[in-house]
């Protein structure tokens, strides 16, 4: 078979490997793909949300199925257009991929169909979002409607932060059209767990968990980022709270998806923060979550492209889905500075002897050297029986990696381990 994975970072790097498992597999395409990718794929030079090319690639390629991962083009339509020709995907189509898409149709769904979220107001007038914030309570969450690169939420701790959030979002234009609207929310508290999901529309079947740590720096201080590292399982869904979320939260979600004419098929992930009342939805996204993807599937026993292909053709049911019960950690390998300014091209070493798996993601190759790209410059993963063996393994491969102003967090898992010992 000949595949297609629209997208080209360390969340990609991880469904490639993983879809090279099956036998069936002869050739995998990645557009755009990566310089650290070339031993487990073909790197194609065409932007993730170029449709029209991505389309013309396929079928000139002849491609069987195609796997399109990250949101901007699963929101802009690129499974349509590919079903369209006739190629089979992997991935919601845009009317479903709204959910991530729109801030304010996923608030809505929820309060719709009674699925546990935070209270919440939307707002199109600057005056009137403005106003709001007078009696709010603090701390406040702003949200962007729409997708801004996972930097469209503002944790507000003061009145003036959380204005200057409105003001930046609504006037400024920080996030293009994305902030042309706006939800404000109030402030969940308690552990958050990242739970992606597969599911065909019918069915759902929920991934191992994971536990997502966003601030660039140890302690969770610092910027947000999009992943310093993760950790599978998360120890704080436990079974009772996964009972629940099935219950309360994942097939309410997928019922009401259908229930509205935009039935899910593809990877929904369910962001969660366990609070006092039990588990809330805080996001969803419409794919595989990054950093999480690079924990979760190295954990997949079932072969991973027979799993997709059972959501394709809607028979999730039918297809068992196995994970296995070790652990996993990932510690994200970033250029200093991120998410800030940070300089690039720096040559990249990586030992051919690591115990451990290499995801690539800001990097590419320049006179023939791999040299660092982007500010997540590589994710290193660990599996083992336990999740402390999974971090010693993995930082201990982290520490042979080489590139100028690297940095990485070393707390991972720090939480969960404290919350195991609990």
């Amino acid at each position: 078979m000949k595949l297609l994975v629209v997208g080209g970072g360390g969340r990609e790097h991880a469904i490639i490997k993983k879809l090279k498992e099956n036998p069936t597999v002869e050739t995998i395409y990645a557009l755009p793909g990566n310089g650290g990718m070339v031993d487990d794929c073909t790197p194609v030079p065409i932007t993730a949300t170029d449709i029209d090319a991505i389309v013309t690639f396929a079928l000139d390629a002849k491609v069987d199925y195609a796997v399109v991962a990250p949101d901007d083009p699963l929101v802009l339509g690129c499974v349509d257009a590919l079903e369209a020709k006739g190629i089979p995907c992997f991935g919601p189509r845009a009317n479903a991929a709204i959910i991530e898409g729109s801030k304010v149709f996923s608030k809505n769904l929820m309060k719709k169909y009674g699925i546990p979220t935070a209270k919440y107001e939307v707002f199109s007038d600057l005056d009137a979002a403005l106003g709001y914030l007078e009696t709010a309570p603090l701390p406040t969450v702003i949200k962007a409607d729409g997708l801004a690169l996972g930097k469209g939420v503002i944790i507000a701790q003061t009145l003036s932060e959380a204005k200057e959030a409105v003001h930046a979002m609504m006037e400024d234009k920080r996030f293009g059209k994305s902030g042309e609207r706006i939800v404000i929310e109030e402030y969940l508290e308690g552990p958050e767990i990242s739970v992606l999901s597969f599911t065909d529309g019918k069915t759902v079947v929920p991934m191992v968990s994971s536990m997502d740590h966003k601030r660039g720096g140890d302690g969770d201080t610092g910027l947000n980022t999009g992943g310093m590292g993760t950790i599978a399982p998360n120890p704080f869904y436990t079974p009772e709270v996964a009972e629940r979320c099935m219950r309360e939260i994942f097939l309410p979600t997928i019922r009401a998806m259908a229930a509205e004419g935009r039935p899910f098929k593809g990877c929904l992930y369910f962001g969660l923060m366990l609070t006092a009342d039990g588990p809330k939805v805080i996001e969803y996204n419409c794919r595989f979550g990054d950093p999480e993807t690079q924990v979760v599937l190295p954990l997949l026993k079932t072969d991973l492209l027979t799993v997709m292909q059972a959501v394709t053709e809607e028979r999730l049911a039918d297809c068992p889905v196995e994970f296995s019960d070790g652990a996993a950690a990932c510690v994200i390998l970033a250029s200093e500075g991120y998410p800030g300014s940070y300089q690039k091209g720096y040559p990249v070493r990586i030992p051919d002897d690591l115990n451990a798996e290499v995801f690539a993601a800001g990097v590419k190759v320049q006179d023939g050297q791999l040299v660092t790209s982007g500010g997540r410059v590589l994710g290193v993963t660990a599996t083992a029986p336990t999740l402390p063996e999974a971090l010693q393994k993995a930082y201990a491969a982290a520490e042979q990696i080489r590139f100028e102003n690297a940095f990485y967090r070393r707390d991972i898992g720090k939480r969960a381990l404290a919350a195991k010992e609990e």
